[in-house]
């Protein structure tokens, strides 16, 4: 998708050019991650990784058990090739060591430095080193006069040294020690293996002491400890770079007494005496826990606490340790005062959820008793201190039914392959005693006396026996291990006595090579225990121990379940028995063998316990063992089945079910899980120097890991019919077949996500170590802050599964190739790279993305216009077909490239091109057609096409701009031309919602008119479209009235007239109305039959134009009485706010505001003839003239208001009744006949505009009528003299030149007929009026 940033796209980075950065691909269309598959994987290896650490209980938890304070529970078995400890080797010694001695007295002792891969071999005076693993080769020093009796190694103290050496040899002789700097680092091997390569450094560190030492030990921060081997005190080593005023660079320290006489040198006379039984014989320091143990001559154990410089904390003594064996193991033959003699201390690693254990004191007769942490704290223990005073919890018991070597032998020479070896039936049994020297790791111990015959030693070999102590997990049974310990029980092992040449000197185990962290747990990961080699055997070496003796080094390792898995095999495909395959399936359960063969059947780098693991290589079996393995695993892995669970109560009885899925599935699971354990929680990256991050896990683990996965893979895609079901597995009833196939079903899609997230897997390992090759903290620094910090919090699990993980490596990816480009290097090498190694993270649009950028690059470097042309063509076609993991910025981005490079169609066209790949089911665009309706969930949509079209208006507004900057050239890169073709591009595209934006944008600034010169296709839509806007209706009158559609225009501005959406000035409303008018008048006579519709629309037209006026006019009348009252302000307002009818007009404000020209003025409008409703209006308005004045002004006031509204409404019957009005002016002037003048009456209605004959018949028939107040003379003779005034008036208007045809149709005879009638009936007295009567006479005649 589309995704807007916080930040400007500006601000990314730019190449020198100027060019934003190199494309960003989005997580979100990445077609080749299906996230949610990949999750579900990844739970279910979580599932396996909780069961790995339930299965096997932790070794303090099967020994501190409450009620059970010791045990001796073992399984024996002879020196034949099922014993769970095999003989690898014996490496002679070099035959040029034996040319160093010189006389027969020449003193020699042995021993082994493991870290460095180095057997120290010391005669007289002289030290040699030989690398056992390499050949022959000796090194040799020779450097100090004494004679050599023993040699550590130990780590140096910070700072002191150069920065190469990490080691220091301790070389004790009996009157001196000395320091020698060892530089040790891995280089490759010759057999496929890496190998030490050491440098010895003098540092001229050396002190004399007349004690010999022993038992020397190195802490983690590089102080030394040992003891006297005279006097049995507790010594420090100190050295210092340099010597101060208070201590030399190299001095003995005693902590076996204090003060003063501790720093003194260890002269005859400050020797410190201790008895026999108190001597300290053995120092052992623990790393884990930073204290050292001391074992006395007497069996007493001493727990120190190294503090400050110098000084050591006395934290406990542990005595009478044999009384305390002896309450746990009462009446054991074993424990005998005698026998009980600790010949050895061994620490036990923490484990992570809680430490039961902590030492191991081995006796000489194969006793251990297991201390532990007490419940409490001791004394002077600081409220710092993390140890805890140690008890005894645990003793366990030495075997008492070893079997003597010589017994094996001739159980060698009976034994059948694939048969129980043939002893005697009374063999005879083995006693150990004296047991020294003796090694440990991780529950296992070997510990040697001396053999029969005194050529040979027997050595004794013990360690868990998990087929008994694992805990069972089918799903059906609940976990029968709990905390509480009640259903526990104690720790069972397996012994064995063999024999090895020669007199043992050192025993030690190889150290984990750095490959073998494949097997490490990560803090945020269930850990199995670490006794439990069923989760870590494919995962790290088998455990090999070294034993020294003076005939030369015998290699020894500890078998695996794979490792018997293996003899079972061999012994299948010898003689075809499956007897044995079914007893290991029972033995170890069905998910078990299942995993293990897998792990048999694909190989692996830890196959073979006894070949050197090279790394990257992958040990398997042979093809008929591999073939049997393959079969065997899908044979016993069974079918899955489905469990139906019916929901009761409801009319279709609805049923579901859950699957148990076949051994194979949970085989596959397990090993995959075991694989991947070390890295599945771990993070991606820690800490560096400076701040920087650099890689969390090694190169050489995750090589391993991946070729491990890498051959289960292959294994998998060549054999898919392991997963699959056989027709014979659907045997059975119609409804059992439907089951099966349900867990079929289900199966499937479990393995399917398995093997998509291995495969996913397998390409992040890839990824990830091509970040490392690339320096992924470099990487990491030129991200973004945010990605920065995404970065350093991910886990491998995130980086397959999450869209964090998604996004993380995009954005390394983009600085990866931002390098590439920012060096001009073509990107088509590291997009190969990427897409063959780790496709999902690099699909084929990523490296579309990338060349499309380098075309860009290219194109800005060019100085040829056409080179330029094909090269920006070519990035538009590129970033086209991978539009759909395009980022916003990233997109805004390239059209500031090509706004650069005046590219006008890939400034438009890319960004419409995305819009219609972001909404390409068009849901945005049906949201936009729908009106925009709230609460839409095709909003998102809407917006995200809505921001790739602000692009191209950006495009187009950075081309306005930059034709106002550059004079016209002419060429193609001219900015007119390139803003002309743009504009082009935009109005030729057929995205309609696109074009509504285009035209609002171009709208706004201004250019209205020039669209409606150009009027484009959708502009009518967009302007007719919701919401409707005052602009747009305007514009889209205007654009009918260019388009020569009147009628149309006319029905837009009437509905803009009406309209109550907009606040719109009454004046504005009633000019669109006249204008709707004018256009309507203009529409052309069609002859398609709706002329009559258009013409009643025009009538409509003029009538609403009608009353508009008339409330434009009632608006004016009332805006001073506006402040008479809210009500009123109120009223007045909404006059504003839209059109009213006529009868609102009169109702709602005519009438009660009572405004008589008004309802005049309506009445007239609405034709409403109504002589009752008119009527009391005119006498309204003759009162309110009348009122309060005297008769002349109130003359002047009638005719003012009578006189305007006569030339208005008249001869408009229904608002200018003639005959009433005639009336009320004629009964004024009787009334008021001294006040008003003769012809008042009749003039005023002359100036209303009513004719002379009309006025003439109203004045005669009141003249004639009778009817009072007419029945009184004196009135009819006035009335008589304004008809005289009339008269004579209309003479003289008839006599103008210009009154035309009024002449013709003067009425002559009848008014001189009329004239003898009033003067035969005028007074006397009247000589004015009779002189008037006279004179038209004389007119008539003479002009008629």
């Amino acid at each position: 998708m589309l995704h807007s940033s916080a930040g400007p796209s500006a601000l990314a980075g730019r190449s020198t050019n100027g060019l934003h950065a190199p494309t960003q691909v989005s997580p979100a269309h990445s077609p080749s991650v299906d996230i949610i598959a990949l999750q579900n994987a990844s739970r279910l290896l979580q599932e396996q990784f909780v069961k790995d650490a339930q299965m096997v209980p932790e070794l303090g938890d099967m020994l501190n058990i409450s009620g059970i304070q010791s045990s001796g529970q073992y399984n024996v078995f002879p020196e034949d090739w099922r014993m769970p400890f095999q003989k690898q080797s014996l490496h002679m010694f070099p035959e040029n060591l034996f040319q160093h001695y010189d006389t027969p007295d020449t003193q020699s002792h042995l021993g082994l430095l493991p870290e460095l891969e180095r057997a120290w071999i010391s005669i007289d005076s002289a030290l040699y080193l030989w690398e056992y693993n390499e050949g022959p080769e000796l090194s040799s020093y020779n450097e100090q006069p004494d004679v050599i009796t023993s040699v550590a190694l130990v780590k140096p103290k910070p700072s002191v040294f150069i920065d190469e050496i990490n080691y220091l040899l301790v070389i004790c002789s009996p009157i001196s020690i000395t320091l020698i700097g060892v530089s040790s680092t891995t280089v490759p091997g010759t057999k496929g293996r890496p190998r030490k390569d050491i440098k010895l450094f003098a540092t001229d560190m050396s002190i004399s002491t007349d004690v010999e030492m022993i038992s020397v030990v190195g802490t983690n921060d590089g102080r030394i400890f040992m003891c006297g081997n005279q006097d049995g005190n507790l010594y420090e080593l100190h050295y210092q770079e340099k010597e101060g005023w208070f201590g030399k660079r190299v001095q003995i320290i005693n902590h076996s007494v204090g003060g003063v006489q501790s720093l003194i040198p260890l002269l005859g006379s400050s020797k410190t005496e201790v008895l026999p039984q108190e001597r300290i014989v053995s120092v052992v320091y623990d790393t884990y826990r930073n204290c050292l143990y001391t074992l006395t001559s007497n069996n007493s154990i001493s727990v120190y606490k190294p503090n400050g410089e110098k000084t050591v904390q006395h934290i406990q003594t542990l005595s009478n340790l044999y009384k305390a064996t002896q309450d746990k193991a009462p009446g054991s033959p074993a424990l005998t005062p005698k026998a009980f003699s600790i010949r050895s201390l061994h620490v036990v690693e923490p484990t992570r959820s809680h430490s039961v254990l902590q030492l191991v004191a081995y006796t000489q007769n194969a006793c251990r008793l297991f201390f532990g942490p007490g419940m409490g704290y001791g004394m002077g223990y600081g409220a710092t201190s993390s140890i805890r005073p140690l008890q005894l919890i645990h003793v366990k018991l030495p075997p008492s039914n070893l079997i003597h070597p010589d017994e094996h032998i001739a159980a060698k020479l009976s034994a059948v392959r694939g048969g129980a070896p043939v002893v005697q039936s009374n063999p005879r049994p083995w006693i150990v005693s004296n047991l020294e020297p003796i090694g440990s790791s991780e529950g296992v111990y070997l510990a040697t006396q001396v053999g029969e015959p005194e050529t040979s030693d027997f050595v004794l070999c013990t360690s868990p026996d998990i087929r008994q102590n694992a805990i069972q997990q089918q799903p059906h049974m609940p976990n029968v291990y709990t905390s509480s310990g009640q259903s526990r029980t104690p720790l069972i092992e397996n012994a064995t006595l063999m024999a090895i040449p020669g007199r043992t000197w050192a025993v030690a185990c190889v150290p984990r090579l750095p490959v073998a962290a494949a097997a490490d747990t990560p803090s945020d990961c269930p850990a199995p225990s670490m006794i439990n080699d069923i989760a870590t055997q494919f995962s790290e070496p088998a455990k090999r121990f070294i034993i020294v003796t003076n005939a030369g080094l015998s290699f020894l390792y500890k078998r695996r379940p794979a490792d018997a898995l293996r003899d079972v095999l061999d012994e299948y495909r010898n003689d075809g028995n499956a007897q044995r395959l079914i007893q290991f399936r029972e033995s170890y359960g069905r998910d078990q063998t299942c995993a293990m063969l897998l792990a048999l059947a694909s190989g692996n780098t830890f196959l073979d316990p006894e070949q050197p693991v090279g790394l990257g290589k992958i040990g398997s079996l042979d093809a008929d063992s591999a073939a049997i393995a393959k079969q065997a695993f899908y044979d016993f892995g069974e079918r899955p089945t489905w469990t139906e669970r019916v929901t009761y109560g409801t009319a279709t009885g609805e049923s579901s079910g859950t699957a148990t899925f076949s051994g194979r599935r949970e085989g596959l699971a397990l090993y995959f899980a075991r694989l991947v354990r070390a890295i599945w929680k771990a993070k991606l990256t820690k800490p560096g120097p400076k701040g920087s991050q650099q890689p969390n896990v090694a190169d050489e683990v995750l090589v391993t890991i991946q070729q491990n996965l890498f051959a289960l893979k292959d294994l998998l895609d060549r054999n898919p019919q392991l997963f699959h079901s056989t027709p014979g597995d659907h045997a059975g009833a119609r409804s059992a077949a439907v089951n099966e196939q349900e867990a079929w079903k289900a199966e499937q899609i479990s393995v399917s996500q398995l093997l998509t997230l291995l495969a996913r897997t397998i390409e992040a390992i890839s990824f990830f170590l091509l970040l490392t090759d690339h320096h992924i903290g470099e990487l990491i620094s030129h991200c973004e802050p945010e990605v920065q910090r995404l970065v350093s919090t991910l886990t491998f699990e995130q980086l397959v599964t999450d869209q964090n993980g998604v996004q993380a490596s995009r954005a390394l990816v983009n600085v990866i190739i931002n390098q590439q480009i920012g060096q001009q290097i073509n990107v088509d090498t590291i997009s190969e790279v990427l897409q063959q190694r780790c496709g999902s993270f690099c699909s084929t649009d990523d490296v579309m993305l990338y060349k499309a950028r380098e075309n860009v690059r290219r194109a800005a470097e060019t100085g040829n216009p056409a080179e330029r042309q094909n090269f920006l063509g070519d990035s538009l076609r590129l970033f086209t077909k991978a539009a759909r993991i395009l980022e916003l910025d990233k997109l805004r981005e390239i059209c500031g490239d090509y706004q650069q490079l005046k590219y006008a169609r890939g400034a438009v066209e890319l960004p419409l091109h995305c819009a219609d790949v972001e909404d390409s089911d068009q849901q945005g665009r049906g949201f936009w057609h729908s009106g925009c309706p709230p609460n839409d969930i095709r909003e998102p949509l809407w917006q995200a096409r809505l921001r790739c079209y602000d692009l191209v208006l950006d495009s187009l507004s950075v081309f306005e701009e930059q034709c106002g900057k550059v004079p016209s050239s002419g060429g193609l890169d001219d900015p007119e031309t390139v803003r002309t073709h743009a504009y082009e591009l935009a109005f030729a595209s057929e995205d309609e919602m696109f074009h509504s934006v285009l035209y609002d944008w171009l709208i706004q600034r201004g250019l209205a008119d020039e669209l409606l010169e150009m009027r484009p296709v959708y502009l009518e839509a967009h302007l007719r479209r919701e919401p409707v806007t005052e602009q747009k209706l305007q514009l889209l009158w205007q654009f009918y009235v260019k388009d020569k559609q009147p009628l149309r225009a006319a029905e837009v501005l009437g509905a803009l007239a009406e309209t109550s959406d907009f606040d719109l000035p009454l004046d504005s409303r009633l000019e669109y109305l006249t204008l709707a008018v004018g256009n309507a008048k203009s529409h052309p006579i069609s002859t398609s039959g709706n002329h009559e519709e258009a013409l009643a629309f025009l009538t409509d037209l003029e009538e609403k134009l009608d009353v508009a006026q008339v409330q434009l006019e009632l608006y004016h009348a009332l805006v001073p009485r506006a402040g008479e009252s809210e009500d009123t302000a109120a009223k007045v307002k909404l006059l504003t706010k839209g059109l009213y009818n006529i009868s609102q007009l009169y109702q709602v404000y005519a009438d009660p505001f009572n405004l008589p020209t008004i309802k005049l003025l309506i009445i007239h409008i609405s034709e409403h003839r109504d002589d009752n409703l008119v009527r009391p209006i005119w006498n309204q308005i003759f009162e309110d003239a009348i009122e309060g004045v005297e008769p002349a002004e109130a003359a002047d006031r009638i005719q003012s208001k009578v006189q305007p509204l006569g030339q208005r409404f008249y001869p408009s019957v229904s608002a200018f009744p003639l005959r009433h009005i005639a009336l009320l002016l004629v009964r004024f002037m009787l009334a008021n006949k001294g006040a008003v003048p003769q012809g008042w009456a009749p003039r005023i209605l002359i100036q209303c505009g009513v004719p002379y004959a009309d006025v003439w018949d109203i004045l005669h028939e009141l003249y004639e009528s009778q009817i009072p107040p007419f029945n009184d003379q004196a009135n009819v003779q006035a009335v008589s003299s304004d008809i005289a005034i009339l008269l004579t008036d209309w003479v003289e208007a008839a006599r103008r030149p210009q009154s035309g045809g009024a002449r013709t149709e003067f009425p002559v005879y009848r008014i001189d007929t009329a004239i003898d009638q009033y003067l035969s009936e005028l007074e006397p007295s009247r000589s004015e009026t009779k002189a008037s009567y006279e004179a038209v006479k004389r007119q008539l005649r003479r002009n008629w």
